[in-house]
């Protein structure tokens, strides 16, 4: 062999290795936004249980709306029964949240019944609660079941480029420093409209969605790391059908509340369908709703969120 090809080979291999290396680097926050620490005094607003989480690194310094939901859910299932998973939770950001300040959570027992039980959720920073929120939990039963159908024009996640390779070539700081550093690989159907607008104006965002390596969580936390990416575009349908890209100067959006139903255990590590719409946009808000659908057609969840979206112009 050439010592061309050596070297060549040589590099690739490096590169291997250092895509590898940060693809870990990136679970591992994941986990470590997961992994709420109990504490023994009551929270901050006299909660029964209370709980210290850890905040990822974000340009701008603001909070990750998806990592407060995450650790919301955390919170929430470390004061409930293994056997009684969660289904439903519905809050509301009250203060945009810093990455450098200690973040808390205080949660409440509301009722544990025969088959439900009830938690609410505040967080905490400063003294004062920048998110509130209220979490519902049930045992496993039986009922009468149907979902809605998987959309049938998808392609698959092998016919598509993912979101870093969409958006080679541009640069900007929360390109560099949030997306390229996301735990989930991302493959969207339409084109990623981040630093330019191209394709069509539809109120719709369509994307498979996987771990960039094994993330192997349980149920609870599987749940949690869902939550976590489904805040990442769901007010991008609105932004779509304005013809509007997220790095238009004087663009401001966001989330103002976001509900979340889980239907089904959920398989973090395979490929997840994101299928976002825009019912309804204005008054300076958008909304937006969404189906999480496995791979192989079960409707996993649902979520939706209404966010300030003020276009400029």
């Amino acid at each position: 062999m050439k010592t061309g090809e050596n070297a060549h080979r040589a590099h690739g291999a490096a590169d291997d290795a250092d895509a590898t290396a940060e693809s870990t680097e990136n679970i591992a926050a994941l986990r470590r936004v997961l992994d709420l620490e109990p504490l023994s005094a009551p929270g901050v607003g006299g909660e029964e249980h209370s709980f210290l989480g850890w905040n990822q690194p974000k340009p701008g310094g603001r909070l990750f709306g998806g990592q407060v939901l995450a650790q919301c859910v955390m919170a929430t299932s470390a004061t409930v029964a293994e056997d009684r998973p969660i289904h439903s939770f519905h809050g509301y950001f009250l203060r945009a949240g810093a990455v450098d300040k200690e973040l808390t959570f205080g949660v409440d027992v509301l009722r544990d019944g025969r088959s439900f039980s009830a938690r609410r959720v505040q967080a905490y920073q400063d003294g004062q609660p920048i998110f509130t929120g209220m979490a519902s939990f049930q045992d496993s039963q039986e009922g009468a079941s149907h979902q809605d159908a998987m959309p049938e024009d998808i392609p698959g996640p092998e016919e598509l480029a993912n979101l870093a390779q969409q958006l080679s070539g541009h640069q900007h700081p929360h390109l560099e420093g949030w997306v390229f550093k996301r735990p989930f690989e991302i493959r969207p159907v339409e084109p990623a409209i981040q630093a330019e607008f191209r394709g069509e104006q539809v109120a719709l965002s369509r994307f498979w969605v996987r771990p960039i390596s094994p993330f192997r969580g349980d149920r609870v936390s599987s749940a949690a790391a869902v939550a976590y990416a489904s805040d990442y575009s769901l007010l991008e349908p609105t932004l779509r059908r304005h013809g509007v890209p997220w790095y238009t100067p004087g663009l401001r959006m966001a989330s103002l509340d976001h509900a979340m139903w889980w239907h089904a255990p959920i398989d973090v590590d395979d490929w997840l369908l994101f299928d976002f719409s825009a019912p309804r946009s204005g008054g300076g808000r958008a909304l937006g709703a969404g189906r999480v659908f496995s791979r192989d057609g079960v409707l996993v969840a649902n979520v939706a969120q209404q966010g300030m979206v003020r276009i400029p112009g």
